[in-house]
């Protein structure tokens, strides 16, 4: 079993950065996280950004120009970077480990991080 531990949450002021990491335990088949989700109060968990194996990356639409995601693969470890936050980006944080192959896949979940963002 694979575990990913987020961290980098917290309170911060509407226009503020914060950035969250994510790290992945060992596993033989070199799981490296690649995806940040979110879940507010009351909505359904969204995709924020993912990250592939060539580097490019996809963003949810009301977040694109403010955030950026980044990995080292060596270090088992996905990165977000929040910028200019607003308050509706308030949530859950989560970490995402997806892998879905010929023969193998897997879709490992972090436990979360709160990001909470004050007006």
């Amino acid at each position: 079993q694979v575990e990913l531990v987020e961290s980098g949450g917290g309170l911060v002021q509407a226009g503020g950065s914060l950035r969250l990491s994510c790290a992945a335990s060992e596993s033989p088949f070199a799981v490296n996280p690649n995806g940040w989700y979110r879940e507010g109060l009351g909505t359904q968990r969204e995709l924020v950004a993912n990250i592939s194996s060539d580097g490019s990356t996809n963003y949810a639409d009301s977040v694109k120009g403010r955030f950026a995601i980044s990995r080292d693969n060596a270090k088992n470890m996905v990165y977000l970077q929040m910028n200019s936050l607003k308050p509706e980006d308030t949530a859950v944080y989560y970490c995402n480990a997806h892998y879905a192959g010929p023969t193998t896949g897997w879709n490992y979940w972090g436990q979360g991080t709160q990001v909470t963002v004050s007006s």
